[in-house]
């Protein structure tokens, strides 16, 4: 069966209303140090792979156990689930890439349905975080592979391909999609986005699908 369409979603402040890395930097004490790190990054003042290793980096020494405790307060944004529901009802492959952790993520992604996930690993050692990241770190460059590496795998064109984010590490993703959204996104996101949007519920990107849909 031909996919209708392909629908991507960052994560962090976008299928969620949260930033996965400050919570867990929450329960290591410095969660303001990360936030002020994420925040550059995400205007593009800082590289997002070394802005990254820079977070990952104060979480040294941290208990693994905190994951199942972040994981169990998750909230997605309103409209998020339901939007996936719809998509693929109406046979939508869908997908987050993000910049965020498997170890958090993926649990929410089963439930949700979604059919990939492709993000970042903490290095665990003995069950504490080292301090570094496991693997190939997930920047703007590898969320844009993502997308198209998916399209084809499920015979998707561009032309309907659906992106969403609301950082920098979105760009190459939106600019490559056949329909890029900026949700509630910082200036540098929304500069090169097909679409804006500054509602609350990510339902409200649904008709912007259903166009790609029929492209």
């Amino acid at each position: 069966m031909v996919a209708t369409g392909l629908l991507v979603s960052d994560v962090d402040s976008t299928f969620l209303t949260q930033e996965v890395i400050e919570l867990v930097a929450e329960h290591a004490g410095v969660r303001d140090r990360v936030e002020e790190i994420t925040t550059a990054a995400m205007r593009g003042e800082l590289d997002f792979a070394q802005s990254l290793r820079a977070r990952v980096a104060l979480l040294e020494g941290l208990d693994e156990s905190v994951l199942a405790t972040v994981r169990g307060i998750l909230v997605p944004t309103p409209g998020a689930l339901e939007l996936v529901r719809r998509a693929k009802d109406a046979g939508w492959v869908t997908a987050l890439v993000s910049g965020g952790f498997h170890e958090v993520i993926d649990e929410l992604a089963a439930e949700a349905g979604i059919d990939h996930v492709r993000a970042n690993r903490f290095e665990i050692v003995d069950g504490r975080f080292t301090g570094r990241v496991s693997g190939p770190i997930i920047d703007g460059a590898a969320k844009r592979v993502a997308l198209e590496e998916f399209a084809q795998r499920h015979g998707v064109p561009t032309a309907r391909t659906v992106a969403m984010g609301d950082g920098a590490n979105d760009r190459e993703m939106l600019v490559a999609a056949g329909t890029g959204i900026a949700f509630r996104a910082k200036p540098a996101l929304r500069e090169v986005a097909d679409v804006v949007l500054d509602g609350e519920s990510l339902w409200d990107a649904w008709p912007h699908l259903e166009a790609a849909g029929r492209a």
